[in-house]
């Protein structure tokens, strides 16, 4: 996500922790973490820990392997970062190893788990007790897949595990634990276990990042080497990261392309590293760079697919000039990369007039540019939404920081979906603005690494209207065909199945740039078929818009040529749930009241009012059946549907239903 300063707008924030207990430290002596330790068998200074967590996450096939661990990294200060491998559900689609990667920068990779594409979903099975379903369109179905909390400190991660307190109203963490202010009730300031909060102890650009994660997976694929897809494989590894991950995806991939060349030529020793083998990078909604995206935040506010007029044209025009003006959004950015050319080339963050300059363009850039769209009340995430906007659902924060769940997967803290202080880190550096993505996105795409952007339409943080500037920037800056042959390329319909349309894709060569109808910020829980299409066909090789196996060299979609001036219903806004571990982000002013005048009732983690409280029954499903729902294989149309999908929306869930206006929908955008 793009970081900004107004809690109204932030919806992945510091949140959570214990469930209605006062205190919870995890048992994190060695019999209860029940973790197996090695040494990395390239570098002795690499240690990993890890366990089969059984029962944390009821995957489709009781068959499939699952290990959750920590990589543990010499260094400056400690790091130890956590991961979660689950394989993929059939053979087919076993010989891939996708990377998964939340943003922020600082949000956990377990809030894609959980709410997007991982293997498995929290729900409700009683009071305040919950149990995972296997997810019918998570992303194992097509590869083996590798969560990673990332920088050090974020979600699962930590250096020097830490007791301290969080309120839940501010999401503070204070260290030392503090007694509890009379102002706040107990369900609302709990106790537990954090990484230390000491935002030296972790990366503060995306270059230091990417160098952690490249020592983190040579730790990983050396311990395990049979899931690093094999050199003759046409399968590879796949990168896919979301929101932040626009920078992350880019920096992170380049890097270790950078790192098998230097192993090939020897300046890295072979006996001290192993290749990772790209194949693929996806960017769901993704921040890749302000000079190319900023523009279009109050082209969104105002002229957005959905006939939306977010804020007034005259304020969006002040907006947009804002960007242009001498001394603006634009110049300022230019100013800080020119200063990390001249002074900070490796992006260390170091240089307190490098980092100053930088940070005045991110906050110039925030504060006159996308900012102005808070006028309108509604969700930076989800257009349709106002706020508070509390999709996806939480249940999951409340299930992760049970006992029964922390003693599964090993962990010596309690969960935070966001760190604040990784934040801090970042923000502090001004490393939103600092690099230009592109270059290294046209030298991935030159090296045969197909590159899938994908941004769902009611998305305004990241929205597709840049998204779709950025796939034309990169089709220029690469070599070859590419300039002239993408931009040729016409829109074709992402055809998800026999009965509907997800989204408009143009494709050519390797270069893909997807639009996804009806979906916010977080693309796979809004439409999770749609998303789920998308991703098997980029890291497979095939056609983006049919499934079809294709010859890339010379394969292009056909169709319109601009698909920005049609349009689609808005939906009505949702009736939000307010979230104990999420108040900032879930919660109106008349709930957080509630909270903290002990009002309501707090049940499964939401906030109920009235007289009495509505208990969940237990569920009598812990395992999607393969009855019910198809739960692998692919794909492949055969014909186009006349039908779009459009948005349903019932507690805990985005759903898809056909209806006439969405026919029509379709034809005006695909015809």
């Amino acid at each position: 996500m793009r970081l900004n300063r107004l809690d109204a707008v932030l919806v992945a924030t510091t949140t959570l922790l214990t469930c209605f207990v006062k205190a919870q430290f995890p048992n994190a002596t060695p019999e209860a973490l029940n973790l197996t330790t090695i040494s990395s068998p390239i570098d002795p200074n690499i240690k990993i820990s890890y366990k089969v967590p059984n029962g944390a996450c009821n995957t489709a096939f009781e068959s499939q392997t699952q290990y959750t661990g920590w990589v543990s990294i010499p260094g400056d200060f400690p790091t130890n970062t956590f991961f979660w491998y689950v394989g993929a559900r059939d053979q087919q689609a076993n010989s891939s190893l996708t990377i998964w990667l939340n943003g922020g920068p600082g949000s956990s990779s377990m809030f894609g788990f959980f709410s997007e594409n991982g293997p498995c979903e929290v729900v409700d099975n009683g009071t305040n007790t919950y149990t995972t379903v296997a997810r019918e369109w998570g992303w194992d179905r097509a590869s083996n897949m590798l969560f990673i909390d990332q920088p050090n400190q974020v979600g699962f991660s930590y250096d020097v595990p830490t007791n301290g307190s969080i309120d839940l109203l501010t999401n503070n963490v204070y260290i030392p634990p503090a007694e509890r202010p009379n102002s706040l009730p107990p369900n609302a300031y709990l106790n537990g276990t954090f990484s230390s909060m000491n935002a030296n102890n972790t990366a503060n650009t995306t270059e230091t990042a990417a160098v952690a994660i490249w020592h983190m997976l040579q730790g990983f694929l050396t311990t395990f080497p049979e899931l690093n897809p094999p050199e003759d494989n046409i399968l590879g590894v796949n990168l896919f990261s979301e929101s932040y991950g626009g920078k992350y995806g880019p920096a992170f991939a380049y890097k270790w392309e950078q790192m098998n060349a230097a192993r090939g030529n020897s300046s890295v020793s072979n006996n001290t590293a192993v290749n990772i083998r790209l194949v693929s990078l996806g960017i769901v909604n993704g921040c890749v760079d302000d000079l190319i995206q900023a523009p279009y935040y109050p082209a969104m506010a105002i002229n957005n697919p959905y006939g939306l007029k977010a804020i007034n044209s005259i304020r969006a025009q002040m907006a947009n000039a804002s960007f242009y003006t001498s001394g603006g959004c634009r110049d300022q950015i230019n100013a800080c990369r020119a200063a990390v050319a001249s002074q900070d080339p490796n992006n260390t963050g170091t240089p307190a007039d490098v980092n100053r300059i930088c940070e005045a363009a991110y906050n110039s850039c925030t504060e006159n540019v996308m900012l102005p769209y808070s006028d309108a009340g509604r969700s930076v995430y989800d257009i349709s939404a106002l706020l508070p906007d509390s999709f996806p659902p939480k249940q999951y924060l409340e299930y992760v920081n049970t006992p029964a769940f922390q003693a599964a997967i090993g962990t010596r803290l309690n969960y935070t979906e966001t760190n604040s202080e990784v934040v801090s880190a970042f923000l502090s550096t001004g490393d939103y603005e600092r690099e230009a993505m592109v270059p290294k996105l046209a030298s991935l795409l030159n090296a045969g690494i197909r590159v899938g952007l994908v941004y769902g339409d009611r998305d305004y943080i990241c929205n597709w209207l840049g998204g779709e500037a950025v796939s034309l920037a990169l089709a220029g800056a690469a070599a070859g065909p590419y300039a002239s042959a993408f931009p040729a390329a016409g829109y074709a319909p992402i055809i998800v199945n026999d009965t509907y349309i997800g989204g408009a894709v143009r494709q050519f060569g390797n270069l893909s740039f997807s639009r996804v109808f009806q979906a916010g910020h977080f693309v796979p829980a809004y439409q999770p078929a749609t998303a789920f299409q998308v991703f098997a066909r980029v890291i497979r090789g095939d056609s983006v818009s049919t499934g079809e196996n294709v010859d890339l060299a010379t394969y292009n979609t056909t169709g319109d040529e601009d698909v920005s001036s049609n349009s689609l219903d808005l939906p009505p806004s949702p009736e939000p749930t307010c979230w104990l571990r999420d108040i900032p982000g879930s919660c109106g002013e008349d709930q957080q009241s509630m909270i903290l005048n002990g009002e309501g009732f707090i049940v499964n983690g939401a906030l109920q009012t009235g007289t009495t409280a509505t208990t969940p029954a237990p569920t009598t499903v812990v395992q999607t059946s393969t009855t019910t729902a198809q739960l692998t294989g692919f794909f492949t149309a055969t014909a186009t549907p006349s039908s779009a999908a459009t948005p349903f929306r019932r507690p805990g869930v985005d759903v898809l239903h056909l209806g006439g206006g969405a026919a029509a929908a379709a034809m005006l955008i695909l015809a």
